[in-house]
């Protein structure tokens, strides 16, 4: 209503022009957020050739692909509703304190997911215990896909993957495209459908809270697979069915 004011001088109510973008094919949605650093050319560039190339390495290598990310749960999160008498909020009583639990996981086109719990801020030796926790009882190559955190490029964790001998390899998406990852499901479905849909008594009832929600998730391969059939992701498909 203000753009069509401002460029033509004509006022119009909402109604009218609810009506008139429901007239040109238009309808409320919720927006995806985007970072406006985000370099729509560099991520085009990892759709067109950088995935396909990585794709390419790991059925060469015969290596298994993993999407992998951080995350954190807080206390103070809530989602979904529940019954009461019309005209009368209903008041679900939890702890007022707040608090978190930060978390990793790797999930994979077959269904696997990998994830463990860290206590404070991820650094390199954090990193790094996943990544052996990811590399355990694995009997094919791991390439694993994350963002660009800086602990995901510095030192230590290379030195470790340089030791694996091309067990594991690192590849990293483009800058401010977490829409091109499918671990940002994993943590979506945890926080709306799981967690914030319960009572928190305090820090230990979250944790126990989050690993039973990432367990149970753990065990529905088709429900992890089928993340990777959400639009945004629906790339990884689409070429890993080449291979």
């Amino acid at each position: 209503r203000e753009l069509i004011w401002s460029r033509f001088k004509v006022k119009m109510s909402l109604v009218s022009v609810g009506r008139l973008l429901k007239k040109m094919g238009l309808s409320p949605q919720k927006p995806l957020h985007r970072a406006y650093q985000q370099d729509p050319e560099r991520v085009q560039q990892w759709l067109d050739s950088e995935f396909p190339k990585i794709k390419a390495l790991a059925r060469k290598a015969g290596a298994n692909i993993f999407f992998g990310d951080e995350a954190s749960v807080r206390s103070d999160f809530h989602s979904g509703t529940t019954w009461a008498p019309k005209g009368q909020t209903p008041i679900v009583k939890t702890t007022g304190a707040r608090f978190s639990v930060n978390m990793i996981s790797a999930i994979s086109p077959r269904g696997l997911m990998r994830f463990t719990t860290i206590d404070g801020r991820l650094n390199a030796d954090k990193f790094v215990d996943f990544l052996k926790r990811l590399l355990h009882n694995a009997n094919q190559p791991i390439f694993l896909i994350v963002d660009g955190h800086p602990t995901h490029k510095s030192k230590k964790v290379r030195e470790f993957i340089e030791s694996t001998e091309g067990k594991l390899r690192l590849f990293i998406l483009p800058p401010y495209s977490p829409e091109l990852n499918p671990s940002e499901l994993v943590w979506n479905n945890l926080k709306t459908h799981r967690i914030g849909r319960k009572m928190i008594a305090g820090p230990d009832d979250l944790k126990r809270k989050v690993i039973s929600g990432l367990r149970s998730l753990q065990k529905m391969s088709a429900k992890i697979m089928g993340f990777f059939n959400e639009k945004h992701v629906r790339y990884i498909l689409e070429e890993m069915s080449g291979a």
